[in-house]
């Protein structure tokens, strides 16, 4: 479905769909002066965290029910629609008696297929949005599965959101973004609102805006951002939350990308021929990565005369040394190149275990 019917039908007012708030509504003060700071007009939904599901049992884990009428305060003030996150069945509940708009299940809930259907059968027969958050893992299927059980439990708005995996390791991102999979999942469910969270992804103010671009450049169809009246005073995500003004600032200086084709038939003309030479790279990058594996297959049968081990950690780590410094010769991305170069030594060492224990190498059947 096309973005634009995709926001008329969730009821967005813009080119994209704003939802924006503090990450935890902590004062009536604090969560209304948020709000009457925003441009009302940039949002379509107003969030805010009432119950938070926190890592350590010491955290803030939101102020509970009584947060709910400070939402709907901000909704009778100021006409935005409002939503939060619902963990388990009497947050349903106490959330659809409130009057909430929108729903929302996080990555903690998403992760537990039965809490999901828990939450799921406490809808049936409720009409009301629901956006889910990516899992904590990288796992698209589980991300499906969740969205699946809200369907058939009769959920027909549904959205996703999302924020970014956990991982082990330093990266610039609190939740490393794995792009693909938030595509992929738009590609296997067309019809639903893909919404970017750049404030978990980001886990610092200062990189909100970029995660937020690279979302339009991606052609997401909204936006979820965390906006506190004074984010060094907050009582959870201090690091990662916007001002009102450096939020509406934002949302001004973002470039949204056409999602369709231009009209112009020289342009098209253009953009064809160049695809045509990706066509005819991607087919060489095939063909040298095939070439490459009859080359393994002939290093496994001599390891398995001789009786050698298949992986050899000194020779990876020259490989890795030496693509890293071809990467920096032609400005690659070094993580890129690294991760590329480890999925095809993956590949290899399949292989070759294969043939050293007498499989076959086509799909690991043992001949």
């Amino acid at each position: 479905m096309p973005r634009k019917e995709l926001i008329k039908q969730w009821g967005g007012k813009g080119d994209i769909f704003v939802i924006a708030g503090p990450c935890s509504a902590e004062t009536p003060d604090q969560v209304m002066s948020t709000a009457m700071a925003m441009d009302v007009g940039k949002v379509d939904l107003f969030r805010a965290g009432i119950w938070k599901p926190r890592t350590r049992p010491a955290s803030f884990e939101g102020v509970g029910t009584e947060g709910l009428q400070w939402l709907k305060q901000v909704r009778d003030r100021t006409g935005m629609r409002i939503t939060t996150e619902v963990a388990n069945v009497k947050h349903v509940y106490e959330a659809l008696k409130a009057g909430v708009d929108v729903l929302w299940i996080g990555a903690r809930t998403t992760a537990n297929p039965f809490a999901v259907q828990e939450i799921a059968d406490a809808l049936r027969g409720v009409d009301i949005p629901v956006l889910v958050k990516n899992p904590v893992s990288p796992d698209l299927n589980l991300w499906i599965g969740a969205i699946e059980r809200l369907y058939k439990a009769g959920v027909r708005l549904i959205g996703a959101v999302h924020r970014g995996f956990s991982f082990y390791g330093k990266s610039k991102y609190r939740n490393t973004p794995h792009w693909q999979i938030a595509l992929d999942l738009k590609r296997e469910m067309l019809d639903i609102l893909m919404v970017n969270d750049p404030s978990h992804i980001s886990g610092r103010s200062d990189l909100v805006p970029w995660v937020a671009q690279k979302a339009m450049d991606l052609n997401f169809d909204g936006l979820m951002i965390e906006v506190h009246i004074n984010p060094p005073q907050a009582w959870s995500d201090a690091k990662q939350q916007l001002t009102p003004q450096e939020f509406n600032n934002m949302i001004d200086s973002l470039i949204i990308r056409k999602e369709d084709l231009p009209d112009d038939n020289q342009c098209v003309e253009t953009l064809e021929e160049l695809r045509a030479q990706i066509d005819l790279l991607d087919n060489e990058l095939i063909n040298i990565v095939a070439n490459r594996m009859e080359v393994v297959k002939k290093i496994g049968e001599w390891k398995k005369k001789n009786n050698v081990s298949v992986y050899q950690s000194s020779r990876f780590e020259k490989i890795l040394d030496y693509v890293r410094d071809k990467a920096r010769q032609y400005n690659l991305s070094e993580r890129f190149i690294e991760t590329v170069f480890k999925a095809i030594h993956e590949e290899s060492i399949n292989k070759q275990s294969k043939i050293v224990n007498n499989q076959d190498v086509r799909e690991g059947i043992e001949s």
